[in-house]
């Protein structure tokens, strides 16, 4: 099953897609431990600046690799939304995971964003 995603990151501009192994259980079991050990590296080397766009690489380059499962064909950076995506995952500035879901609008103008997203309902 397909099932793509993005990953948004507060403060950058950037959009990381994955088209396929997008749903929760899969992101957030890959995700939730990358983000505790990128928190716990940026704390042991006291470097806080540039924190988006350091989490955006490192999203790319260590959770990519994680998500695509040996075929990067799967994975695309940009600063577009993408209309076929089933969810959205927001990292904000405390590391915290928000999962959103498409409505309607946005798979008719994925340029709206998360504004034409609502919370995601996932098992």
């Amino acid at each position: 099953m397909l099932i793509p995603c993005e990953i948004l990151i507060e403060d950058s501009p950037v959009i990381i897609y994955a088209s396929r192994n997008g749903k929760p259980d899969k992101v957030l079991r890959l995700l939730k431990p990358f983000l505790e050990k990128f928190s716990e590296e940026r704390k042991t080397s006291g470097e806080f600046t540039d924190t988006p766009e350091c989490l955006a690489a490192q999203v790319i380059v260590r959770f990519g690799f994680e998500i695509c499962e040996d075929d990067f064909s799967n994975l695309k950076v940009g600063t577009r939304h993408f209309p076929e995506v089933a969810y959205l995952y927001h990292i904000d500035q405390q590391l915290t995971i928000t999962i959103w879901q498409p409505t309607a609008d946005y798979h008719r103008d994925p340029s709206l964003g998360l504004t034409a997203c609502k919370p995601a309902e996932y098992d």
